[in-house]
């Protein structure tokens, strides 16, 4: 299994890193993707990428946007020069907290796209709250033969359809797809199939039930991967080789 979403750099895991990677590979994790969220959290995911043999992003999150560089290329430059990096993000729009002003998410998100585009790398999207605003942009800025990821995709299947049939995105489906009150989200995933699908974690955020309320960790993946079998009336082999097969298409990986 792929986790194409982790914060395994994150301060959480700083008691026990090695132990969560160690349990990770024995769970069948065979591959992690590392995300950074602003210029200094992605150097600390390259930094993990290369102690544990991991793939990582180059990203500033919507949250982190008010605090951007005016020139993101000249910033992300020498980051994007490390092999780990493998692509852009998690970048894109949240509304639900706001935390950085609207037109700061808008702007730092386009200037992304474009380094994305220039470079032919693919794009983590972080979208919260921001649906018809994120859609505007993708029209303008996602161009035929980009490639990107709804990470933690949550929508309904309208939504879905969008990402997947308009823009060809992938839809990141983490451990909300478990949870008693996630049915319109599974039913998302019934309407486009387990075709644009590949699986993460988040962690240490939105751990799985029988995990939910502690902290997530990219081992728990398989619990995704199981559910996931079930709502697409597929079996467990199948499901992960189908989102093995999307995550290393959308990052490059190589095989197992």
């Amino acid at each position: 299994m792929i986790d194409t979403h982790v914060h395994i750099h994150d301060a959480a895991f700083a008691p026990d890193r090695d132990e969560v990677v160690a349990r990770a590979r024995a769970a069948g994790v065979d591959a992690m993707l590392t995300v950074g969220c602003d210029l200094t959290d992605s150097a600390r995911a390259l930094d993990a990428a290369a102690r544990y043999g991991l793939a990582a992003s180059i990203g500033i999150h919507p949250h982190e946007a008010r605090n951007a560089p005016d020139d993101l290329e000249a910033a992300f430059a020498p980051l994007l020069a490390d092999a780990s990096a493998v692509a852009i993000g998690e970048t894109g729009l949240d509304f639900f907290y706001d935390t950085s002003p609207r037109d700061d998410q808008a702007r730092v998100l386009r200037a992304q796209l474009r380094i994305a585009r220039e470079r032919g790398l693919p794009v983590i999207f972080h979208q919260r709250d921001a649906y018809d605003a994120f859609v505007e942009i993708l029209r303008d800025e996602f161009t035929p033969g980009m490639r990107g990821v709804v990470h933690c995709f949550t929508g309904d299947a309208q939504q879905a359809k969008v990402f997947v049939e308009e823009f060809g995105l992938r839809l990141g489906i983490g451990g909300v797809l478990t949870f008693k009150n996630a049915e319109p989200l599974r039913e998302a995933v019934r309407a486009v199939g387990p075709a644009p699908l590949i699986l993460e974690t988040d962690a240490p955020y939105l751990a799985p039930i029988p995990h939910r309320g502690k902290r997530n960790e990219p081992a728990f993946v398989l619990r995704t991967a199981e559910r996931l079998a079930e709502v697409v009336g597929m079996s467990f082999d199948e499901v992960r080789t189908v989102t093995d097969r999307n995550a290393r298409a959308l990052f490059s990986l190589p095989s197992s």
